[in-house]
This record gives C-alpha cells, structure tokens and sequence, in this order.
C-alpha cells in the first residue's frame, strides 16, 4: 500500500523527511519507505502519525475522506 496521505500532510505543514523520522525514531531511509509503500506501517508508527498530523488512522489508510474523527 502507498501512504499518499502521510507525505500529502507532512508537504502540507513543510516538514522534512528527516524530520518526521526524528520525530518516529527511524531513519530518514525508513521513513522515505512508508511513503512510497516499500515498508509497512506498523500500528504504532501510524497511530503516532495520525498523532502528530491529528488525523484519524481511517484517513491516512484511505478508509474515510474525513480527516477527524466524530465522538
């Protein structure tokens, strides 16, 4: 699977890569991995993601257009 939406919002806020590896503890390679779908997310890296980006986990996996989740 490729993670459009996590390097959509990461160009969105201009942060690097490098960044959000710092950010997940992961190299920048690793990171430039999920983006391109070369590595799979692990359910800890994509909750800390949809975190940072305060995004719901449905959005970043395509499962919703909708960014936030409705308590």
């Amino acid at each position: 699977m490729i993670y459009h939406r996590i390097r959509d919002l990461r160009e969105d806020k201009d942060i690097r890569q490098q960044d959000m590896a710092d950010y997940l503890g992961v190299t920048q390679r690793s990171y430039s991995r999920y983006e391109c779908g070369e590595r799979t997310l692990t359910p800890e890296v994509l909750c800390k993601i949809a975190d940072f980006h305060q995004v719901s986990v449905d959005y970043l996996l395509n499962r919703t257009d909708q960014k936030k989740i409705n308590y």
